[in-house]
C-alpha cells in the first residue's frame, strides 16, 4: 500500500508513542492528566524521543531484533524504566514494512516470519535495559525464560529459536499467560490494522480518537499485563468494565465514563499495559495511512 503521509516511517512511530500517552482518559495508564505512583508522563515523553534511532534503523533496513534492541535501550535513558517495551515490540516491524511500502497484514507477516535466530538474540538482549513484566516460561523452557538476557543465547542457538518461534511460544502457551503483542506478530497484526482503520474511520481530535481506541481494545480482550500482574479473573473483570464503560461513552458520546474508570483503576493498581501498547500500533498504521494532526 502507497504511503499518505508527510513524514517519514521512523517520525510517524515516534509521534505514536507521544499521541499515545497523551491521549486520555486511558483507564489505568500513565496520560497527559495522571501519573502513577513509579512512572509519570515526562518519563514516557523521554521514551518516545529516546527510541527514535532505533526506529530509524528498523526503516534503513537493519534487522528486526537488533532495531528493537537499540529501540529499547534508547528508550531506556529516562528515570522511569520501561515506558514502552510492548510499544516497541509491535513498532519496530511495522516500521520496517512501512519504510519498503509494504504495511499491509501480509506483508508485516511475512516479514515477522523471516526474522532469524540473531534476531531472537537481540530480542533477549532487549530485556537487559529495563525490567519487564513477563510470565514464567512454559515448564521445561526455563532456559528460554526472557529475564535471562543474553544468558539465553545458547538455548536459543541450539533450539534454532528465531524471533518468530518465540513469538509463537509466547502467543500460545500449552500453560501460563497469552500474550497478545506475540499473538499480533505471529498473525499478522490483525487487532493494530483493525483498530487503526476505527482510528481512521471516527472523527473529532486525534487524542480523543486514541483514548476510544483504548476503550475499544481494552474491552475486546483481556489485557496481558493486568493478567501478569493480577490473574485471569482480574483480567477479565477489567474488560468487562471497559466494555460497559465503552457502551455509556458511545450512548452519551462523551469520554466523561472513562475518566472515572482511570480513576477507579488507577486507585486499584490496574494496569492495562499492553492495550497501550496495540494502541501506538495502530495510531501509527494510521498515520502512515493519512491520519492527519
Amino acid at each position: 500500500m502507497s504511503r499518505d503521509s508527510p513524514r517519514t516511517p521512523a517520525e510517524n512511530a515516534e509521534l505514536a508513542l507521544l499521541l499515545e500517552v497523551a491521549g486520555t482518559p486511558k483507564p489505568g495508564n500513565v496520560d497527559r492528566r495522571r501519573d502513577l505512583d513509579d512512572l509519570r508522563f515526562e518519563q514516557f515523553l523521554a521514551g518516545s524521543v529516546g527510541s527514535a534511532a532505533g526506529l530509524r534503523l528498523a526503516a534503513d533496513g537493519a534487522p528486526i531484533g537488533e532495531a528493537f534492541d537499540h529501540a529499547v535501550a534508547g528508550m531506556s535513558r529516562q528515570s522511569g524504566g520501561n515506558t514502552q517495551f510492548g510499544c516497541l515490540l509491535l513498532l519496530t516491524p511495522l516500521v520496517s514494512a512501512a519504510a519498503d511500502g509494504e504495511l499491509t497484514r501480509e506483508a508485516v507477516r511475512e516479514r515477522c516470519r523471516a526474522t532469524t535466530v540473531d534476531d531472537a538474540v537481540d530480542f533477549y538482549r532487549a530485556f537487559e535495559h529495563v525490567d519487564v513484566a513477563v510470565g514464567d516460561p512454559p515448564e521445561g523452557a526455563d532456559d528460554l525464560d526472557a529475564r535471562r538476557g543474553s544468558d539465553a543465547e545458547p538455548a536459543l542457538r541450539e533450539r534454532e529459536m528465531t524471533l518468530w518461534d518465540v513469538m509463537a511460544l509466547s502467543a500460545n502457551p500449552d500453560e501460563g499467560v497469552p500474550d497478545t503483542n506475540a499473538a499480533e506478530w505471529v498473525e499478522g497484526f490483525p487487532g493494530t490494522f483493525d483498530a487503526a482503520d476505527a482510528i481512521l474511520a471516527d472523527d473529532g481530535p486525534v487524542l480523543d480518537r486514541a483514548a476510544r481506541c483504548f476503550l475499544r481494545q481494552l474491552a475486546n480482550e483481556p489485557d496481558t499485563l493486568v493478567w501478569t500482574n493480577h490473574d485471569e479473573e482480574t483480567a477479565r473483570t477489567v474488560r468487562e468494565r471497559a466494555e460497559s464503560t465503552l457502551a455509556e461513552v458511545e450512548r452519551t458520546g462523551s469520554l466523561d465514563p472513562a475518566e472515572e474508570l482511570a480513576t477507579e483503576f488507577v486507585d486499584e493498581g490496574i494496569n492495562p499495559g499492553t492495550t497501550a501498547d496495540r494502541v501506538a500500533a495502530a495510531l501509527f498504521v494510521a498515520l502512515e495511512r493519512g491520519l492527519t494532526v
